[in-house]
């Protein structure tokens, strides 16, 4: 029994004080669609040799989730949707190497759910394979550059490898390679109720698993899924630059209303003081206000809605990326003493 004792204790001392212990963990799809049998019957003989493919289905238009579920009582969990361009690899780790959300917010007591939404990633499989002109170029052949024109769009610098004074974008040309090579294509068109519908099926799915609706944590592109998202299994929204909150007085505003989801945005650097002459600028400044301007009449309406505009809480220096930067553990600090607040 000693011998047993010692030997767990030194395991023990093994183990790293930041170890995270994962209780279960696993990938599933939630929604989506199978489409009708091809014409014809299915030839069992020839199967995949059959290209016809008469008779055959496809399962298509689904989320595929990974998730992460710590040991010991936890907190509401948190689902994690990406924005245009991505997948669930930018809330995993940084293009340096450190910790992403996923683990911090998992050490925080939360499980994980990590979602590639239909069309993108681990979930491509669509019916009509189209990719749009952001994505493609010489009639759909050749995949369409784009290095320079997102990193200054998100606000990193002017250009690649500049990085704007104060920034807290990882320096290093590792880094902005791990970075600019997270960035992926859609498979299909951009079906914003194609995808809520999907979403509220991950949604769904969390709450069945963890017996707790979710806080929903949403970047960019993906926050405008996040307001097509049923409202039922959802405990909380933090929206991060989200592109727009839903017009005030719309249908999709009253669903939120109506559910007393509470909400917070968070915006990073360099939109009220970034450069008068690139055009992005101004693009989050309407998007900035327009999110303020939809939290003033949320909260007169009965609502809990918060705009964090970051350099104001004194923290600066940071992108559209902001969970991957240098300081997305105090970010993520914020974010917890917002949700422990409300209890969730």
């Amino acid at each position: 029994m000693r011998k047993v004792l010692a030997v767990l204790v030194l395991l023990s001392l093994a183990l790293p004080a930041h170890a995270i212990n994962i209780a279960k963990q696993g990938v599933f799809s939630s929604g989506g669609t199978v489409t009708e049998p091809l014409p014809g019957e299915f030839n069992v003989a020839e199967n995949w040799l059959d290209f016809t493919r008469a008779g055959n289905t496809a399962h298509v238009d689904h989320a595929n989730v990974f998730y992460q579920i710590p040991a010991g009582e936890t907190k509401s969990p948190v689902v994690f949707l990406h924005g245009y361009g991505q997948s669930r690899t930018g809330w995993q780790s940084t293009p340096d190497g450190r910790e992403g959300w996923s683990d911090i917010f998992l050490k925080k007591g939360r499980a994980a759910f990590l979602v590639d939404q239909p069309r993108r990633g681990a979930a491509g499989s669509t019916v009509k394979i189209v990719n749009n002109e952001q994505d493609t170029r010489a009639d759909g052949t050749e995949f369409n550059p784009g290095d320079q024109a997102w990193y200054t769009h998100f606000r990193i610098g002017r250009g690649t490898p500049n990085r704007y004074e104060g920034s807290q974008f990882p320096a290093g040309e590792e880094a902005l390679n791990q970075f600019l090579c997270q960035m992926t294509v859609n498979t299909g068109n951009y079906d914003v109720e194609i995808f809520g519908s999907a979403l509220s099926a991950v949604l769904s799915d969390v709450r069945k698993m963890t017996g707790k609706k979710a806080v929903y944590i949403t970047h960019s592109q993906g926050g405008r899924v996040g307001w097509q998202t049923d409202t039922e299994n959802i405990a909380a929204i933090v929206a991060i630059e989200p592109g727009f909150a839903p017009e005030v007085g719309s249908e999709t505003y009253k669903k939120f209303v109506a559910a007393k989801v509470p909400m917070i945005f968070y915006f990073g650097d360099y939109i009220e003081n970034g450069p008068a002459d690139i055009k992005s600028t101004a693009f989050w400044k309407s998007v900035l206000d327009q999110c303020r301007d939809f939290a003033k009449h949320y909260n007169e309406d009965g609502g809990d809605a918060t705009v964090v505009y970051l350099p104001d809480e004194g923290i600066t220096g940071n992108s559209h990326f902001m969970f991957q930067e240098l300081n997305n553990a105090e970010i993520a600090a914020h974010i917890e003493k917002w949700l422990e607040a409300r209890g969730l």
